[in-house]
C-alpha cells in the first residue's frame, strides 16, 4: 500500500472554489480551481446556490487527484477552509437547500442592524463576540431566512432546519448527512458565539430568534471529525482540519507567535493579527476572533477586513470591460506613471474595518478630461493598497507604543502582482513579504489536517517549510507616502454618504 503523505485541501472561496493536493514538505502538487456564479437579485444582494459551492468542491477534488494521478490510499486527510458569514440553510431530513445561500457581501440585513443599534445592543455584541454589529455576520443572515423563507420557519418548528457557515454546509455533504458541526474559527463569525466563554450564546440565540436546534455542533479546528462517504474516489479518507479562511492563512503564513500579520488579497482583503490567548479589543474599529481552537483551548487573532479588494478588478474586467483577464491589470496600470489625481473608493457594499460604514457607496474622484482607463486601473489598484494601509495603521494604533509591526506577510491571488505589492510597501513604508507557496489559504488547511493525523510532528517542522519569495521594500519617502493617504482619506469622506 502506497504511503499515505498527502493532504488534500478544500478551498471553498466566494468566487471559486479550488482543491490542493499538498505532499508532506509543504509543496503543491496538484492545483485545480472552478469559478462558480455570483447571483445579484437585487442592487446590494449578493447570493451563491448552494448546490453549486457543494458541486464545484466536489469535482475541484476528483479532478485534483486524477491531475497528480493518486488515489485515496495516498492521502492522509483532507483540511477544510471556506468563505466565511456566508449563510447556508437547509433540510435536514433532505439536505436540500431552503433558498440560496447568502453571502457575506450581502446588504439586506442592513436595516436589521440599524434596529439593533438604536436599540443598545452594540456594546452586548461587541463584548460577547468581539464583532462589531454589520450585516457582514451570519446571524441577521440566518434570521432573514426564518423570517422570509416559510419552509424554514415550518422546518424550525419541528427540529428539522439546519442553518450553518459553508463549512458545516460542505462536511454535512461530505459525510452524506451523518456530520453536522463547525469549528470554533467560523462560530466566531457568525454573531451567536461567545468567544471568550467557548459555545453558543443564549441570549444571542434570543435576539436573533435562531433556535439552537438548527446550530451545528461546535468543535476544534484540528481533528479528525469524520470520515468522507459522499465521494467515491475519497471514501474514508478523515477529514482532519477544519478553519475559516483568513484563519487557515493565518497558519499558513506561520504567524505562530503574537504580534506577527498576514493580509489575504482575495475578493476581499482580510488582515488577521496573531494575538494569542489574549483576546485584545480594539479602540480603533477592528474586530476580536477566534484564530483557532484545539484540546478546547482558543487562541484568538484582531482582525480587519475589507469587503472590496481583488473584486475591484473583477469589475474592472466584468463591468467595465478594461481587461479580459485580471493579470491584465498590472500591466495596464503601469502603462501610467501614476492615477493622474484620480481616487477610486470601491464601496460597493459599504465600507469595512476600520470604518464599518454600510451607507458609504463607491466613488471616483479627480477625474479630468485626461483620464483614461489606465488611470482607473491604477487608482482601483491603490485602492487595494489604500485600504490595506488603513487596516494596518489601526492595528498598530492598538499596540502598545513600544510594540511595532516589523513587516507584512500576504498571500491570496492579487499578491502575485507586483505593482500591487510595490505599492502596498510604499504606502506602508514597510517590508512586504511574499512566500513562495502563496496558497496559504489552502496550506493552512493542510497544515491543520495534517498534524492531526501525525504526517507533522509540530509546528516548528512547519516553519522550516515556509520561504520567502520577495521582500518589496518602500521606494517613495515617508512623507510621499503621508501625502498618498491624505489624499485617500478625502476621498473616503466623499464616499460615507
Amino acid at each position: 500500500m502506497p504511503d499515505k503523505d498527502l493532504i488534500l485541501a478544500l478551498d471553498q472561496g466566494t468566487t471559486s472554489s479550488r482543491a490542493v493536493l499538498f505532499d508532506s514538505f509543504s509543496q503543491p502538487i496538484a492545483i485545480v480551481q472552478q469559478e462558480f456564479e455570483q447571483i445579484y437579485p437585487e442592487p446590494g444582494l449578493v447570493e451563491h446556490d448552494p448546490g453549486t459551492l457543494w458541486q464545484t468542491q466536489r469535482d475541484t477534488a476528483v479532478q485534483a487527484m486524477q491531475q497528480a494521478g493518486v488515489s485515496a490510499d495516498q492521502i492522509a486527510a483532507i483540511g477544510l477552509t471556506n468563505q466565511r458569514e456566508t449563510a447556508v440553510a437547509w433540510n435536514r431530513a433532505t439536505g436540500e437547500p431552503v433558498c440560496n445561500a447568502i453571502v457575506w457581501q450581502d446588504r439586506r440585513t442592513a436595516g436589521h442592524i440599524d434596529r439593533l443599534e438604536a436599540e443598545g445592543y452594540s456594546e452586548l455584541l461587541r463584548k460577547k463576540t468581539g464583532l462589531v454589529p454589520d450585516a457582514y455576520f451570519s446571524a441577521t443572515k440566518y434570521a432573514w431566512i426564518m423570517q422570509h423563507i416559510d419552509e424554514a420557519s415550518r422546518l424550525a418548528a419541528s427540529n428539522n432546519l439546519c442553518v450553518g457557515t459553508v463549512d458545516t454546509w460542505l462536511i454535512y455533504n461530505l459525510t452524506d448527512g451523518e456530520t453536522f458541526i463547525t469549528d470554533a474559527s467560523n462560530a466566531s463569525r457568525t454573531m451567536l458565539y461567545n468567544i471568550e466563554q467557548g459555545g453558543w450564546d443564549d441570549e444571542l440565540l434570543e435576539l436573533f430568534g435562531i433556535p439552537r436546534s438548527a446550530l451545528p455542533e461546535v468543535v476544534d479546528s484540528f481533528g479528525p471529525f469524520a470520515e468522507v462517504s459522499a465521494i467515491d474516489e475519497l471514501e474514508g479518507v478523515p477529514i482532519a482540519g477544519i478553519a475559516g479562511d483568513q484563519q487557515a492563512a493565518l497558519f499558513g503564513q506561520m504567524c505562530t507567535q503574537p504580534g506577527m500579520v498576514k493580509n489575504t488579497y482575495g475578493t476581499g482583503c482580510f488582515m488577521l493579527m496573531n494575538t494569542g490567548e489574549d483576546i485584545v479589543p480594539s479602540n480603533n474599529n477592528l474586530l476580536s476572533t477566534v484564530a483557532l481552537q484545539r484540546g478546547g483551548e482558543r487562541l484568538y487573532a484582531q482582525e480587519g477586513g475589507v469587503f472590496i479588494g481583488g473584486a475591484v478588478v473583477q469589475w474592472l474586467r466584468d463591468g467595465l470591460g478594461f481587461i479580459e483577464t485580471s493579470p491584465e491589470v498590472e500591466a495596464l496600470a503601469a502603462s501610467v506613471p501614476d492615477a493622474g489625481g484620480v481616487h477610486l473608493v470601491p464601496a460597493f457594499a459599504g465600507l469595512g474595518a476600520p470604518y464599518w460604514d454600510q451607507d458609504a457607496r463607491g466613488l471616483i474622484s479627480g477625474l479630468t478630461r485626461g483620464t483614461t482607463k489606465a488611470h482607473l486601473a491604477r487608482a482601483a489598484l491603490e485602492s487595494i493598497a489604500y485600504q490595506v494601509a488603513d487596516l494596518l495603521h489601526a492595528m498598530q494604533a492598538d499596540l502598545p507604543d513600544e510594540v511595532f509591526i516589523h513587516e507584512l506577510r500576504v498571500d491570496g491571488g492579487a499578491c502575485a502582482n507586483d505593482l500591487l505589492m510595490q505599492m502596498q510597501a510604499d504606502v506602508l513604508q514597510l517590508p512586504v513579504v511574499r512566500p513562495t507557496v502563496t496558497e496559504t489559504t489552502a496550506l493552512g488547511a493542510a497544515y491543520l489536517a495534517g498534524l492531526s493525523v501525525g504526517l507533522w510532528r509540530d509546528t516548528d517542522s512547519l516553519e522550516a517549510n515556509w520561504m520567502i519569495d520577495r521582500s518589496f521594500e518602500p521606494a517613495i519617502s515617508a512623507q510621499a507616502a503621508v501625502d498618498a493617504l491624505a489624499g485617500w482619506h478625502k476621498a473616503i469622506d466623499r464616499a460615507r454618504l
